[in-house]
Protein backbone atom coordinates (compact mmCIF):
# COMPACT_ATOMS: atom_id res chain seq x y z
CA UNK A 1 0.00 0.00 0.00
CA UNK A 2 1.55 3.59 -0.91
CA UNK A 3 0.71 6.36 1.30
CA UNK A 4 -0.75 9.49 -0.27
CA UNK A 5 2.51 11.10 -0.36
CA UNK A 6 4.61 8.96 -2.08
CA UNK A 7 1.75 8.28 -5.15
CA UNK A 8 1.47 11.88 -5.64
CA UNK A 9 5.25 12.23 -5.17
CA UNK A 10 5.61 9.57 -8.32
CA UNK A 11 2.82 10.67 -10.10
CA UNK A 12 4.83 13.98 -10.72
CA UNK A 13 8.01 12.58 -11.43
CA UNK A 14 6.06 9.91 -13.91
CA UNK A 15 3.04 11.78 -15.23
CA UNK A 16 -0.42 11.13 -15.60
CA UNK A 17 0.13 8.98 -18.76
CA UNK A 18 2.23 6.49 -16.80
CA UNK A 19 0.45 6.31 -14.00
CA UNK A 20 -2.52 5.31 -15.89
CA UNK A 21 -0.12 2.40 -17.23
CA UNK A 22 0.70 1.29 -14.59
CA UNK A 23 -3.01 0.68 -13.31
CA UNK A 24 -3.99 -0.51 -16.47
CA UNK A 25 -4.10 -4.17 -15.33
CA UNK A 26 -8.19 -3.76 -15.39
CA UNK A 27 -9.95 -2.71 -19.05
CA UNK A 28 -13.31 -0.58 -17.76
CA UNK A 29 -12.55 3.14 -17.01
CA UNK A 30 -14.87 2.46 -13.56
CA UNK A 31 -12.21 -0.64 -12.23
CA UNK A 32 -9.39 1.76 -13.34
CA UNK A 33 -10.39 4.24 -11.06
CA UNK A 34 -11.40 1.90 -8.48
CA UNK A 35 -7.88 0.51 -8.48
CA UNK A 36 -6.81 4.38 -8.75
CA UNK A 37 -7.48 5.40 -4.98
CA UNK A 38 -7.42 1.86 -3.24
CA UNK A 39 -5.33 0.53 -0.58
CA UNK A 40 -3.42 -2.09 -3.17
CA UNK A 41 -3.06 0.02 -5.71
CA UNK A 42 0.91 1.16 -6.44
CA UNK A 43 2.57 3.20 -9.24
CA UNK A 44 6.51 3.25 -8.83
CA UNK A 45 9.42 5.45 -10.56
CA UNK A 46 12.86 4.18 -11.14
CA UNK A 47 15.44 3.91 -13.69
CA UNK A 48 14.93 2.03 -16.71
CA UNK A 49 17.54 -1.04 -16.72
CA UNK A 50 17.25 -2.67 -19.95
CA UNK A 51 14.60 -4.31 -22.63
CA UNK A 52 14.22 -8.19 -23.43
CA UNK A 53 13.56 -9.38 -26.86
CA UNK A 54 9.81 -9.32 -25.94
CA UNK A 55 9.39 -5.72 -26.01
CA UNK A 56 9.65 -6.03 -21.54
CA UNK A 57 10.71 -3.46 -19.37
CA UNK A 58 12.76 -4.02 -17.07
CA UNK A 59 13.49 -1.19 -13.75
CA UNK A 60 15.13 -0.60 -10.52
CA UNK A 61 14.75 2.37 -7.63
CA UNK A 62 17.26 1.36 -5.01
CA UNK A 63 16.61 4.79 -3.10
CA UNK A 64 12.83 5.17 -2.57
CA UNK A 65 11.47 1.34 -2.71
CA UNK A 66 11.83 -1.99 0.17
CA UNK A 67 14.82 -3.92 0.16
CA UNK A 68 13.93 -6.64 -2.57
CA UNK A 69 11.27 -5.00 -3.68
CA UNK A 70 13.58 -2.18 -5.97
CA UNK A 71 13.24 -4.40 -9.15
CA UNK A 72 10.49 -4.73 -11.14
CA UNK A 73 8.75 -5.75 -14.76
CA UNK A 74 6.42 -3.76 -17.44
CA UNK A 75 5.01 -6.11 -19.17
CA UNK A 76 4.34 -5.34 -23.07
CA UNK A 77 0.82 -7.43 -23.20
CA UNK A 78 -1.61 -6.47 -20.98
CA UNK A 79 -2.15 -9.95 -20.92
CA UNK A 80 0.50 -11.42 -19.63
CA UNK A 81 2.32 -14.24 -17.54
CA UNK A 82 5.25 -14.57 -16.03
CA UNK A 83 6.92 -17.38 -18.18
CA UNK A 84 7.41 -14.68 -20.47
CA UNK A 85 10.09 -13.05 -18.64
CA UNK A 86 13.60 -14.24 -20.08
CA UNK A 87 15.47 -16.46 -18.16
CA UNK A 88 17.90 -13.96 -17.89
CA UNK A 89 16.56 -11.18 -16.99
CA UNK A 90 14.55 -13.54 -14.57
CA UNK A 91 17.65 -14.31 -12.42
CA UNK A 92 18.03 -10.22 -12.10
CA UNK A 93 14.28 -9.80 -11.03
CA UNK A 94 15.11 -12.40 -8.42
CA UNK A 95 18.16 -10.59 -7.08
CA UNK A 96 20.29 -14.16 -8.10
CA UNK A 97 22.73 -11.77 -9.95
CA UNK A 98 23.66 -8.04 -9.47
CA UNK A 99 24.39 -7.07 -12.92
CA UNK A 100 21.47 -6.96 -15.53
CA UNK A 101 22.27 -9.48 -18.69
CA UNK A 102 23.20 -6.60 -21.43
CA UNK A 103 25.83 -5.99 -19.13
CA UNK A 104 27.48 -8.75 -18.29
CA UNK A 105 29.54 -10.81 -20.84
CA UNK A 106 29.40 -14.50 -19.10
CA UNK A 107 26.06 -14.02 -19.02
CA UNK A 108 25.19 -13.43 -22.86
CA UNK A 109 26.62 -16.43 -23.66
CA UNK A 110 24.43 -18.27 -21.40
CA UNK A 111 21.99 -18.35 -24.31
CA UNK A 112 23.99 -20.83 -26.03
CA UNK A 113 23.54 -23.44 -24.33
CA UNK A 114 22.31 -26.84 -25.90
CA UNK A 115 20.08 -27.66 -22.96
CA UNK A 116 18.22 -24.04 -23.52
CA UNK A 117 14.95 -22.92 -24.80
CA UNK A 118 15.50 -21.01 -28.19
CA UNK A 119 11.99 -19.63 -28.60
CA UNK A 120 9.36 -18.88 -25.83
CA UNK A 121 6.63 -21.17 -25.46
CA UNK A 122 3.55 -19.71 -23.31
CA UNK A 123 2.60 -21.86 -20.05
CA UNK A 124 -0.64 -23.06 -21.30
CA UNK A 125 -1.80 -24.23 -17.82
CA UNK A 126 -5.72 -23.67 -17.68
CA UNK A 127 -6.09 -24.31 -21.12
CA UNK A 128 -7.36 -26.78 -24.02
CA UNK A 129 -3.19 -26.89 -24.85
CA UNK A 130 -2.23 -28.04 -21.27
CA UNK A 131 -0.50 -31.49 -21.24
CA UNK A 132 -2.54 -34.46 -20.37
CA UNK A 133 -1.13 -37.56 -19.15
CA UNK A 134 -1.93 -40.81 -21.18
CA UNK A 135 -3.31 -43.24 -18.48
CA UNK A 136 -2.18 -46.95 -19.45
CA UNK A 137 -3.97 -48.67 -16.44
CA UNK A 138 -7.58 -49.97 -16.58
CA UNK A 139 -10.25 -47.51 -14.72
CA UNK A 140 -11.26 -48.56 -11.26
CA UNK A 141 -14.85 -47.30 -12.18
CA UNK A 142 -16.78 -48.63 -15.88
CA UNK A 143 -19.24 -46.24 -16.74
CA UNK A 144 -23.04 -47.86 -16.92
CA UNK A 145 -23.94 -48.37 -20.41
CA UNK A 146 -27.52 -49.10 -20.29
CA UNK A 147 -29.14 -51.64 -23.00
CA UNK A 148 -32.52 -51.22 -23.50
CA UNK A 149 -35.09 -53.82 -25.59
CA UNK A 150 -36.94 -51.37 -27.87
CA UNK A 151 -40.74 -51.25 -27.41
CA UNK A 152 -42.78 -52.76 -29.26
Amino acid sequence: MSTISRTLGYLRRIGIKEYWHQLNDSRTLTSRLTAAFSASSDTKAGTLIGVDKYGNKFFENMEEELPLRTRWVDYKNKDYDASQVEPLWHAWLAYTVDTPPQNDSLMATANARAWAVPEHRPNFTGTRGAFKTYSTTKPKINAWDPVAAPRQ
